[in-house]
């Protein structure tokens, strides 16, 4: 049981690393010129949406994670 729960933190963690880069590229692609540049606004706004939607991901895993390691924890205790 133990082994499972761990496979299942590490893939979690890796949810989360891949939610970070991906909302942090979207952080990215919203430039200094984007924001400048007012015929934008769509690009600007879609940008937006995937940031959220990256932080949003990375908390929901990083609460699965949470749980499962007090489920370990319960099972060791």
């Amino acid at each position: 049981m133990n082994w499972i729960l761990t496979i299942i933190i590490v893939v979690l963690m890796g949810f989360v690393v891949v939610s970070l880069v991906r909302g942090i590229i979207a952080f990215l692609q919203t430039t200094k010129i984007d924001l400048e540049n007012k015929d934008n606004d769509e690009h600007i706004s879609r940008m937006h949406a995937q940031q959220n939607k990256m932080m949003f991901n990375r908390v929901k895993y990083q609460a699965l994670a949470i749980v499962v390691v007090v489920l370990l924890l319960a099972v060791n205790g």
